[in-house]
């Protein structure tokens, strides 16, 4: 998993609450369990005017001109700015993975539903809470000004906006190692390899027969 330090990047922003996962990435895009080819449909419903399936091509699809990921001051984005109870609704974690491979690795609200919360440290990104009333401050700030942009330093746990005001956000302190370094459940288990070969070693030496039965 990439580390998540510091970053550095335009802001989209989608303003409406009660965004939940199936609007994240619709239903009908969920028939692979790899972490990759979900970007593409990202908010598919309201990205395109067409109705979205399985294997098309996203470049002959009409595009909504009014929505804010189709628009040019807003390409190339990295942090996008939500409303209140973003991502609830079903569990997938297809819902990180879409907006990942997208290129969010963050996303500023003043609340997030349980999983998804979850599912978002888990895979490398970084769900930001800041009170009703400062994202509401952002949310203006990036109307008025083309090509907005926030820096989120985790390690400060600080959000600083293009006038240097900053915003402290709380972040759990084993979630804030993870990502700093890079680690998901793979990576913390991996950790253990020496320890996990000894104690394979050891069962090997005092049951060798269930490991014969195992070879078998």
């Amino acid at each position: 998993m990439k580390k998540y330090t510091t970053e550095k990047g335009i802001v989209a922003p989608l303003d409406r609450a009660n965004v939940d996962t199936d609007l994240i990435i619709p239903k009908q895009f969920l028939k692979s369990i790899k972490r990759t080819g979900f970007g593409d449909n990202l908010f598919d419903e309201l990205r395109y005017l067409d109705e979205g399936y399985l294997g098309q091509d996203i470049a002959k699809r009409p595009k909504n001109p009014d929505f804010v990921l189709n628009q040019d001051r807003y390409q190339g984005s990295t942090i996008l700015l939500a409303r209140s109870n973003f991502g609830c609704g079903s569990s997938r974690e297809h819902a990180p993975w879409a907006l990942n491979e997208y290129g969010f690795r963050t996303v500023i609200a003043p609340s997030f539903a349980d999983i998804f919360f979850n599912n978002s440290f888990k895979n490398g990104m970084l769900p930001v809470i800041l009170s009703e009333d400062i994202v509401e401050q952002l949310f203006q700030e990036c109307f008025a000004n083309e090509g907005y942009q926030l820096t989120v330093d985790l390690q400060n746990q600080k959000v600083i906006t293009p006038s240097g005001q900053e915003f402290v956000f709380e972040v759990d302190a084993f979630r804030k190692h993870c990502l700093l370094n890079g680690l998901d459940d793979i990576g913390l288990t991996l950790q253990n390899s020496d320890e996990i070969r000894a104690f394979e070693e050891k069962a090997k030496a005092e049951r060798p027969w269930v490991f014969k039965e195992l070879n078998a």
